[in-house]
Order: C-alpha cells, then structure tokens, then sequence
C-alpha cells in the first residue's frame, strides 16, 4: 500500500502568499494526499481566501478559535495528520513556495539516506532558497560534524542536527515517539528544539535538490541585534524559550555562551538598557519554563 502524506501548512494573516504556497502543493509531481491548513485565527481575507479550496476533497481547513503562534499551529496540523493515518507529514509556513519536485525528491532522498546508513531517519528538509535564489540566512540547517557522508556516496543529501519548519518531511514512527512540537513555546525554537529532540537517535538528513523558496520580506538569519520595541515580543519568547532549552536539554556551557552571544549581538546592534534587561529577564524565565510535549493519538 502506498504511503499517505499528508502536507501542514500554519497561516496567520497572509492572504497575499497563501494561495501561491497551497496551489504549488497542489501541483507536486508527487500529489500529496492530504492538505491540512491551520488558519490561527487569521483576521484579514484568509478565510474567503480558503473557501476557494472547499470542494477539492484532498484540503481540510482547520480554523482556530486563537492566535496559538506557529508552534501551536503546526502542533495541531501534526496531531491532526496523525489522527488522520499520514505516514509523513510534510510541514511548512505560509510563505514557502515548493518546486513541483520537493516532495517528490524528499522522499526519494529520505529512503536513499536510510538505505545507506542502516538506520532509521528522524526526518527530512528541503534546501531553503531565497526570491532571488540565495541561500535563505534564515533556514540554514546545522549540519553535523560528518555532514558529507552521504555526498561521499554519491548522494544529494547532508547530515543535519536540526532545521527550521520550512519544508520538512517527519516519519509518522517520529511523532509517535517523540510527540508533538511545544505549544507553550508559541513561537521561536520551536522548530530547533523539535529537530533536536527527534534527532536523538541519530541526525536527520537535508537534501539538496529538494527545493523551496522562502518569501520573507528580507534575507536575513536570526540576530538579538535588530531587538527594537515593534519587534520585542518575538525576542522575547526566543529569549525565553532558547534559554529554557539550554538549561534543560542541553548544557550549562551551551546556556551561557547562549547568553554572553545574545548580550553581545544586542550592544553591537545598539540595543537599548531597557530592552536589555526585558531579554534579561526572559532568560532568566527561562530557568524555570520547561514544558513537556504532548504525544500524538491514532485513530486509525
């Protein structure tokens, strides 16, 4: 029997790309199965805009009564494929853009990387392009320290610790183990610490002519330095969230260098006293902020 895949896509007011990232899904040389959309209570058009797709039987919309951030939108859409018998589930944001291939190579590439290794694979990400083509400084995955193995083989494919939640194939065996993302994280490294955590048995893999373009408004990674008071709350969770998962799941090592980065990013960038000690006082937060995933139910 054919595996079922069922595709995830979180949106929150983003009328604008949406149907371009649903339409390209749609369209993959290797169709989905299932197409599940979590609108976290969006309050632009998004709503009509997902009507169009009401008599195509692969999409099921799920409207939230709340704004649940990215973690709680994609912990959702994950619980729902599960539940509803997905074999893979195939995460992404909605402003990600998929090559009729991705899926397609994902797959073809996740079973080539097992077959080589002897091993189960944790998951599976796509490369991460830019509009203009680039590299995409806000996707890159950290690769591991024998990243080439699998070049070395002949294969199209690295080794990764953890990937962002652009693109990325995850086995159902690895939400039945691992559970589901952090809902309490809402948003920011909730993807990081749900790659690592599923990687425990060995890294997942990036292969890279699966591809996807990611249309941000700029092409610029992670950096406490551009904190300003219309962007704080963001940083303010990642603060919290990054610090509760270096303590607790990491190192004390790692939670400080964690820390003396982000004092550092945040004087380079001109950050002011009071945001600094806003940050500050998230990290500390941090310490005790430790929630536990929650595992996923079949219904099949």
């Amino acid at each position: 029997m054919t595996d079922q895949v069922a595709a995830v896509v979180v949106t929150y007011n983003r009328v604008d790309k949406l149907g371009r990232v649903l339409d390209s899904i749609l369209a993959q040389s290797r169709p989905v199965d299932r197409l599940i959309v979590i609108d976290n209570a969006s309050t632009d058009s998004t709503p009509q805009l997902l009507a169009v797709y009401d008599d195509d039987p692969r999409v099921e919309i799920v409207r939230l009564d709340s704004n649940t951030g990215g973690a709680g939108g994609f912990s959702a859409g994950m619980e729902r494929a599960y539940e509803r018998g997905a074999d893979w589930v195939w995460i992404m944001d909605d402003d990600c853009y998929t090559e009729e291939s991705a899926l397609e190579k994902l797959l073809a590439g996740h079973a080539e990387a097992e077959q080589e290794l002897g091993r189960n694979v944790p998951y599976s990400c796509s490369l991460v392009r830019y509009t203009d083509g680039s590299i995409c400084e806000m996707n890159n995955a950290g690769a591991t320290w024998d990243w080439g193995r699998l070049i070395a083989q002949g294969q199209r494919a690295v080794l990764i610790t953890n990937c962002s939640f652009v693109s990325v194939l995850i086995p159902r065996r690895s939400i039945a183990k691992y559970g589901l993302p952090l809902v309490e994280y809402f948003i920011w490294f909730d993807d990081m610490e749900y790659t690592l955590r599923i990687s425990a048995d060995g890294p997942g893999v990036q292969i890279l002519d699966s591809l996807v373009t990611h249309d941000m408004p700029t092409n610029r990674g992670v950096n406490f330095g551009d904190l300003n008071p219309g962007n704080a709350w963001k940083f303010f969770y990642g603060a919290r969230n990054e610090s509760s998962y270096r303590w607790h799941h990491d190192d004390k090592l790692a939670w400080l260098q964690f820390v003396v980065t982000t004092y550092a990013w945040m004087v380079k960038g001109g950050v002011g006293r009071r945001l600094q000690l806003r940050v500050a006082k998230q990290i500390l937060a941090g310490l005790k902020f430790d929630p536990k995933p929650k595992m996923a139910r079949s219904v099949r």
